[in-house]
């Protein structure tokens, strides 16, 4: 079976992990640290605060933004779960904006619209979350000087964008955005095996993800608010969290990433052949200009008369892992017990309709590709 996306470790890698099995420290160590200024220096970003998951970083990064229950956050529908539950987690409203379905990004367009009519109902969120669907970044200049004009902030879920650039800048360097957060998960560009990342511009931001990363406990002598009793001591002066990254996870983390480059363009250069290879009547996700995707997910449009479930089902009997990303949020159970309703975002409904994840990793070859393609045009 082609699988839709896998890691790729090599002997630098598993060296790396034995190297800390054989060290003193297995948990917080000193990889933590080397991993989170690897990720800073790469996204020329003054801080980085490693997390055991792109989940918990996004629920850190909320209540670092002091996201309660008084206040509302939008997301991407076209998303995992974890974009809009992370705002749930902190007791706030959670809403969306619906997508641009040629990019499956948030749309500019709707973004303006709603935010228009909920200043006029004086409901504006406190935070938004666009999402870089499959590693291409959202319009993010355009996000930004809106939450200017309308007073919210930015977390970017760039959960799939580790390696991409906007404007010719890394994702990551927080220039539009007040918080980004990334994923190491096995399918994503590097991997730590489980993982996430969150960086920022501001220091205060910084320092409150860290305090709910380990459970809102310090041991600094210039924080304690009480006097300490010994070597010791430490105070728990919030309800933070155990979301910390080990030292095993941390050096395969940092290992990864002398890799991302290479990771970034090769599969930028299977893209290119899928889009060569396939037959016209798939349409792949707009490539946007001023802007370089990581290429997490290769999505295609189906043509009109195409099932999607009989489509990613014949290509799994032929041994082609196809995939769909994603259900939108607003059509899960959970999310229509809250209120919403089929209808409520036709775009996303209508991308979901027609969209299929094909294989991409580094390991892919043109072969492979080759493969899929005849598949795709026999069903034609």
């Amino acid at each position: 079976m082609i699988p839709y996306g896998r890691q790729d470790i090599n002997q630098d890698d598993i060296d790396a992990v034995i190297e800390v099995l054989k060290s003193d420290w297995l948990t917080q160590g000193p990889k933590v640290q080397d991993f989170e200024l690897k990720v800073a220096q790469h996204c020329n970003v003054e801080h980085a605060i490693a997390c055991n998951s792109a989940t918990s970083a996004l629920h850190i990064a909320c209540l670092a933004l002091e996201i309660g229950p008084d206040d509302i956050v939008w997301t991407s529908p076209v998303s995992f779960v974890a974009s809009s539950n992370c705002a749930l987690y902190c007791g706030a409203s959670i809403d969306f904006v619906d997508i641009d379905t040629q990019t499956g990004n948030m749309s500019i367009q709707a973004l303006t619209k709603k935010l228009e009519q909920s200043k006029s109902e004086n409901k504006l969120p406190k935070a938004i979350i666009p999402v870089h669907l499959a590693g291409q970044p959202c319009d993010m200049y355009e996000i930004a000087e809106l939450s200017k004009k309308y007073g919210f902030k930015v977390i970017e879920d760039a959960s799939h964008a580790i390696g991409a650039n906007y404007k010719g800048e890394p994702v990551g360097n927080c220039k539009y955005s007040d918080i980004c957060v990334f994923s190491f998960h096995p399918v994503k560009i590097v991997t730590s095996a489980e993982g996430g990342m969150l960086t920022t511009k501001h220091g205060q931001l910084a320092h409150r993800a860290k305090s709910f990363r380990s459970h809102g406990i310090t041991s600094d002598p210039k924080e304690l608010l009480q006097q300490s009793h010994g070597p010791w001591y430490y105070e728990q002066q919030s309800l933070g969290f155990n979301y910390r990254l080990t030292d095993i996870q941390a050096a395969l983390g940092l290992s990864q990433m002398s890799r991302l480059e290479d990771f970034v363009t090769r599969r930028n250069q299977l893209a290119e052949i899928y889009s060569d290879n396939l037959p016209k009547q798939f349409c792949h996700l707009t490539r946007l200009s001023n802007r370089r995707s990581s290429y997490h997910l290769y999505i295609v449009l189906l043509p009109e008369g195409l099932d999607q479930k009989y489509v990613v089902t014949h290509l799994r009997d032929k041994g082609v892992f196809a995939h769909v990303h994603y259900i939108p949020i607003h059509l899960q159970p959970f999310y229509q017990s809250l209120g919403f309703k089929k209808g409520d975002f036709p775009n996303a409904e209508a991308y979901y309709k027609r969209a299929i994840t094909l294989p991409l990793h580094p390991n892919l070859t043109t072969q492979d590709i080759a493969y899929i393609s005849s598949i795709l045009s026999e069903l034609l």
